[in-house]
């Protein structure tokens, strides 16, 4: 049977776009070889968030005396957190299904091969079925890198050392957890661990945590995790990983961090092996698709959107790329602008940015400058949080007092970030911002106060 589109990946991606396809009137048909949703939905997005929820509504309650409440010793449950974390998960995947036979789309559970192009157009196969297409969008996702350090493969094998997938399913709290990696999903986890019990330390190579983070804003959530016990050793580079600890070496020294679980957080490598991209010669780069904005590959007909083309590897990103994508396919002129898009870290305090930062301004030679202003200008942020040390921060370019990046941590941030990214996406201009009328008492009302602020 002849297909408009095949898709291969049924993540935020591939999913999303496959509603798009069915909505447009094509005849569409989707790949997945694990469980719909992706990674996002079973292994990452949503499962942490569920646990990072449990974990912030056990930190309230053992700081409600800061807020005069008071009921007694608090205590978490995790193993029961993974089961409802289960539950989360199995809720959303049954209703991604819903959603993909409602709007028509068949789906195959299996692994997709690329065979080659026909006149008919792309042929996929799957299992001992033959599939083709007049047109092909890849959504394969990425997975956790494990890269070739002594020992970590071998631990990862026998459960000694985890990546997000294992850690998701991990019913036991361990008393000390090492996380290698100080980026988003290693800060998360080492914000839920560090909540429930266990005593964790964090080995990054990089002089900060938080990556690409703007630096003051990554050092202030350095600081909170500090005074909540979260060691931290930067520059730290991981040698050997087994026999119950973490071999690295700091300031030209040997050191060894002990672990009852090791959790590898190092960052995340394109899925393109073994789905037949050389059996119609598309491009890769470092393992990733190389994609144009408007999702299109070098091959006429192929599409890619999602962690696969490794450009932006979130979720929202992956939603907004396979729409595009879409777009495209169906003649309506589209692209992805990645200049705007929002990242979020779900830790306690909250964490999100949009745009350039005070070092990226910096690195690109822009004539723009940075603007700070503590959160504590929003009455309601210091309502609610007893001591709270966040700030908003606004990069504004000096010639057209245009905003070209916002960063905030603090509570509600993630819930803040996407006006912050309508500002960024319009290029508005400080005055624009002075004459929106925001909600009184809100936290977001500071980025109001930041712009006044401005001089």
């Amino acid at each position: 049977m002849l297909y408009d589109l095949i898709i291969i990946g049924g993540g935020p991606a591939g999913y999303n776009a496959a509603e798009r396809a069915a909505d447009g009137k094509l005849k569409t048909l989707l790949f997945e070889s694990r469980a719909l949703g992706g990674v996002c939905l079973n292994e990452g997005c949503i499962p942490t968030k569920t646990l990072l929820y449990s974990a912030k509504i056990y930190d309230y309650a053992k700081h409600s005396t800061e807020y005069g409440v008071s009921f007694g010793s608090a205590s978490i449950d995790h193993a029961f957190v993974i089961e409802r974390k289960n539950k989360v998960v199995k809720t959303l995947v049954g209703g991604v299904s819903a959603k993909l036979k409602k709007a028509g789309v068949e789906v195959v559970a299996g692994k997709a091969e690329i065979l080659g192009k026909t006149a008919a157009g792309f042929t996929v196969k799957s299992g001992d079925k033959e599939y083709s297409a007049k047109q092909l969008l890849i959504c394969t996702g990425s997975e956790a890198a494990v890269p070739g350090i002594p020992g970590l493969r071998e631990s990862v094998a026998d459960g000694f050392a985890m990546t997000n997938r294992e850690i998701l399913g991990m019913t036991a709290v361990p008393e000390k957890l090492v996380v290698i990696g100080g980026g988003v999903i290693g800060l998360e986890m080492a914000s839920y661990f560090n909540s429930i019990g266990s005593k964790v330390k964090v080995l990054e190579m990089l002089d900060h945590i938080a990556g690409p983070t703007d630096r003051e804003i990554s050092t202030i959530l350095q600081k909170n995790y500090a005074k909540r016990g979260v060691e931290f050793q930067l520059g730290a580079k991981v040698t050997a990983v087994g026999s119950g600890g973490v071999t690295y070496e700091l300031n030209g020294k040997t050191e060894t961090a002990v672990a009852d679980k090791v959790l590898v957080s190092i960052g995340r490598r394109a899925n393109t092996a073994g789905i037949g991209l050389e059996n119609i010669g598309v491009l890769t780069e470092r393992g990733a698709i190389v994609t144009a904005p408007t999702g299109k590959t070098n091959v006429p007909g192929v599409w890619a959107a999602g962690d696969v083309n490794g450009r932006s590897m979130l979720a929202h990103t992956a939603y907004r790329e396979g729409e595009v994508a879409i777009n495209n396919i169906l003649g309506k002129k589209d692209s992805v602008n990645y200049d705007s898009i929002p990242s979020v870290i779900y830790t306690n305090p909250e964490v999100a940015a949009v745009g350039e930062t005070s070092e990226s301004i910096k690195e690109k030679g822009l004539d723009a400058s940075a603007h700070s202003l503590t959160m504590r200008y929003s009455g309601r942020y210091v309502a609610e949080n007893e001591g709270g040390d966040g700030i908003v921060k606004l990069i504004v370019d000096n010639k057209h007092n245009s905003v070209l990046g916002v960063h905030m941590i603090g509570s509600y941030a993630s819930e803040i970030i996407y006006g912050a990214a309508m500002m960024v996406e319009r290029q508005m201009r400080l005055e624009n911002v002075r004459e929106f009328v925001f909600p009184h008492p809100t936290v977001c009302e500071v980025i109001r106060e930041a712009a006044f602020d401005i001089k």
